[in-house]
């Protein structure tokens, strides 16, 4: 019911049925239509044909359309499910399930349905109590689909639409000003218009004609920089940004950007429309006159917006700052594992069908292990049902002997790995207290056990005190000793906390259920210094397939990519931010350069006289210093105030410094108090320069 409900239906052949679903149905397989052109030539007779996966030979039934995707994976071949409801126990939940909503049904109404469900169909596991899920409050999880397709990325899109539309307002304020600069030095042509018999309309419409016309051209520059944005962006593939395929300049974005356009055309066209629209005739042509100088009331508009700039620079800034900050704290987090970049991962999964087993897959992933060792550079290797930060991990309760617990009350649950001698050598989180598992406790399913920092604290106080207790997964279960306590390791991500964790052997007897369990799906972490070497992944195969050449190597990434993966919104939040922050810094100073060196361009008269009856260069430097100096100082300070109310946005997203950080906000005021300071000591500057015979001869 999957592919019909999500609306896919094979391009070829048949999609499943409820026999093929059936335990015990016959072995079918859909394969993606990429996969048909590539292994099965794209012959319409491939309907039929057999393929072998996970070591068994499954019929081609059907070839999936072109560009089927299922959330974020790309899939080569589809199985069916085959779940068994007489094999699931409470507790066992570990896949998750799609459904429409009956018209006028509620989330919430959902929920309580498949809640209902729970306890009256399924068993409990051994040595569990009704009263242990009851207490965890145990139950469904029903959600847009929505939130598994898009995933956390929302706010960081709505913190870059926020960057951006700040961006987008400096720019407004900085072409309102240099369009401001024009209608004041196009008074004289507008006060001849409105004396020629032009209308109060007519004036202020070709002067917003000039605007959107301004508008529209940024609008199409705009958008192919985009284009070329876009291809980058596809080309570097950021892990946080689901359906990225899928981002282009479609009908929507073209319509956004007409009408982003126009509202830029208007935003910075009416400003000099209100002010100069409707010319007082007299004045106009009094001031454009010989000697005049310009009046104070015209600096007002123009003060404002360079305000207006420096404040919103200010905002990203501090933004900007406070991503920095965290991206500092979040590498200084030792994360559970050293020098990531010398460690390979790679995933080898051993099924039933080609080894049935369980010691037997034990011994073929040790023997894969040491031929991995025979490779020239390799230091070591070693496995783990999941790697720091793969994602792959699971959770379940620890029961810990002779801790006081009242009858009945579930302890809380800790992540479980499975791991082989080696591992913590491997990823360089070396062992705080005890040893480590051997090759011997595994073959001889000693009941061991390794438990990290984090779960020794919680339940002993210290990693010492835990070496030679004893823990188990279940009420019935046997005990196993604690023979050593790992370091911690971030297992979420480096901005969570290390989760509680219980290391396993990858094989043990009685541990779920009576008999042999084994680990069969292993993470390999090879260390090795030739990891930059292409023949190296060559090597690694062929020293696996020396073993079984029919397990396939997947999800071969280094160590360092996982780590940078965690980190990657934090990366792109920064990259962002420190991109739209430098533009910001740039079109404020732009603005207050522009504004005292127009002021300087005005009153060069003045200037000149000025300096002809005495004063210093320094003093006239220090009068339009002064001028720019003020402008900065009240955009600094609603900056403040406007980044302290904007920052609370920002706090899910930060790591180990707060939205009000001190130091931060001290040295973006600082910074961008002293480039301001420059922008406006430059025009003074000139000023002080003007020879006054000059000033005066060309008024």
């Amino acid at each position: 019911g999957t592919l019909p409900l999500l609306g896919v239906r094979p391009a070829l052949g048949r999609g499943f049925t409820l026999d093929d679903d059936a335990p015990g149905g016959p072995d079918t397989v859909l394969v993606s239509h990429a996969y048909w052109l590539r292994a099965l030539a794209g012959r319409a007779d491939a309907i039929g044909q057999s393929v072998v996966v996970d070591g068994k030979g499954r019929q081609v039934i059907g070839v999936l359309p072109e560009g089927f995707r299922f959330l974020r994976y790309d899939p080569a071949v589809v199985l069916p499910f085959r779940l068994n409801p007489a094999e699931v126990f409470v507790g066992n939940f570990g896949s998750q399930g799609l459904a429409r909503l009956k018209p006028g049904s509620t989330i919430e109404q959902a929920n309580a349905d498949i809640a209902r469900l729970v306890p009256d169909r399924f068993p409990l596991p051994p040595g569990f109590s009704r009263q242990m899920f009851d207490e965890i409050r145990l139950g469904p999880l029903v959600r847009p689909l929505a939130v598994d397709v898009i995933g956390d990325i929302g706010q960081v899109l709505w913190v870059l639409l926020g960057t951006v539309s700040i961006v987008w307002l400096v720019a407004c304020a900085n072409v309102a000003n240099l369009f401001l600069l024009r209608a004041e030095a196009r008074q004289q042509e507008l006060a001849v218009r409105a004396a020629l018999g032009a209308s109060v309309a007519q004036v202020a419409r070709a002067l917003l004609a000039e605007a959107l016309i301004l508008g529209l051209a940024g609008g199409a520059l705009g958008l192919a920089l985009a284009y070329g944005g876009i291809q980058l962006l596809v080309a570097l593939a950021p892990a946080e940004l689901p359906r990225l395929s899928d981002i282009a300049l479609d009908p929507i974005v073209l319509g956004f950007t007409l009408a982003l356009s126009l509202g830029a055309g208007l935003l910075f066209g009416l400003i000099p429309i209100v002010k100069y629209a409707k010319p007082r005739i007299g004045n106009a042509l009094k001031q454009g006159g010989r000697g005049s100088s310009d009046g104070r009331e015209r600096h007002r508009a123009r003060n404002g917006l360079v305000v207006a700039q420096i404040a919103l620079a200010l905002v990203l800034l501090v933004a900007s700052g406070l991503m920095i900050r965290t991206f500092v704290e979040l590498r200084g987090v030792a994360p559970g594992f050293s020098a990531p970049e010398d460690v390979l991962t790679v995933r080898v999964s051993i099924p039933a069908a080609l080894i049935a087993d369980a010691e037997q897959v034990a011994r073929t992933h040790e023997q894969m292990v040491r031929r991995i060792e025979a490779i020239p550079g390799v230091t070591s290797v070693g496995l783990s049902s999941s790697i720091t930060m793969d994602g792959m991990h699971s959770s379940d309760p620890v029961f810990v002997e002779d801790e006081p617990r009242p009858e009945g009350q579930m302890p809380p649950l800790s992540r479980y790995k499975w791991i082989t001698a080696g591992y913590f050598t491997t990823m360089g989180n070396p062992l705080v207290a005890g040893r480590d598992f051997t090759w011997n406790d595994i073959h001889g399913q000693t009941p061991v056990a390794i438990v990290n920092a984090s779960l020794a604290r919680e339940h002993w106080g210290s990693a010492a005190a835990a070496v030679g207790r004893r823990i188990r997964n279940n009420p019935k279960g046997p005990w196993r000793e604690i023979v050593g306590v790992a370091g911690d390791d971030r297992d979420d991500g480096v901005a969570k906390p290390a989760p509680a964790t219980a290391y396993w052997p990858i094989l043990m007897r009685d541990f779920w259920n009576p008999g042999v369990f084994t680990q069969r799906s292993l993470a390999y972490a090879v260390r090795s210094s030739r990891l930059r070497s292409p023949e190296f992944l060559r090597d690694l195969q062929q020293a696996v397939w020396a073993v079984n050449p029919n397990v396939p190597l997947a999800r071969v990434a280094t160590l360092d990519q996982l780590y940078r993966r965690s980190m990657a919104q934090t990366s792109f939040a920064l990259i962002v931010l420190g991109i739209a922050a430098s533009v910001a810094l740039l079109l404020g100073l732009v603005g207050i350069y522009g504004v005292v060196a127009y002021v300087v361009s005005q009153r060069r008269r003045e200037i000149g006289i000025r300096i002809a009856l005495g004063a210093s260069s320094g003093a006239v430097q220090r009068l339009f210093v002064r001028r720019g100096l003020q402008l900065t100082a009240v955009g600094l300070g609603v900056g403040v105030v406007a980044s302290a109310a904007v920052m609370r946005v920002l706090s899910s997203l930060l790591f180990g410094v707060s939205p009000f950080d001190p130091l931060t906000y001290a040295a973006v005021v600082a910074t961008l108090g002293s480039v301001a300071l420059l922008a406006t000591w430059l025009p003074a500057r000139q000023a002080a320069l003007v020879e006054p015979s000059l000033a005066l001869r060309s008024q």
